[in-house]
């Protein structure tokens, strides 16, 4: 019955009908990390924005995304499948997002309550144990600290952090719903 009003509402709601399918929206969801991810690249290396040790954070978290995302479209259906990777799916995306709320959490503090400029991610690896490079990287640096662009008000990690939720949240629904038995 649902599949007859789909026909009979036009092509649009077909495309769109179709697009909600768990299978097509993780190839599309991980075709949009990669897009996210290209800029991130191109705005290190055409604009020349460098990034800090939250920025990489997110890049990981991205990228791990974008990877349980064509996981899900390759493992496929099934009840359990569905439901496992619509929660890994919401764990990633949550990661990703409690990241970026750091980053914005360290951009909004008042001057003095953030850690004084430390060193670039790759230097503290080379230097300091895991734990303590990861330690590091999130008590805050003073280039983590900076907003170096913004677009409609909103800084680099606001928009990243507002992809992992939207992402996150479709990503789960979509999963979800595929395995429902479709009745």
């Amino acid at each position: 019955m649902a599949r007859n009003h789909a026909i009979t509402a036009g092509v649009p709601v077909i495309v769109l009908d179709r697009l909600l399918e768990a299978r097509p929206f993780n190839l599309l969801a991980a075709a949009v990390c990669a897009v996210l991810l290209a800029y991130a690249y191109y705005s290190q290396f055409v604009v020349g924005l460098e990034p800090c040790p939250l920025c990489i954070f997110q890049r990981i978290a991205m990228i791990a995304l974008m990877l349980v995302f064509l996981s899900a479209a390759v493992v496929g259906g099934g009840p359990v499948r569905s439901r496992v990777m619509a929660g890994l799916t919401g764990l990633t995306a949550l990661s990703g997002a409690g990241i970026s709320a750091w980053h914005i959490r360290q951009q909004n503090l008042p001057g003095e309550e953030f850690a004084a400029c430390g060193a670039d991610l790759s230097y503290m690896i080379e230097v300091f144990s895991f734990w303590e490079t990861l330690e590091m990287a999130f008590t805050g640096t003073g280039d983590c600290a900076e907003v170096d662009w913004a677009f409609l008000g909103l800084s680099m990690p606001a928009w990243v952090g507002m992809w992992f939720v939207f992402l996150g949240a479709a990503g789960v629904w979509a999963n979800w719903r595929a395995a429902r038995p479709p009745f």
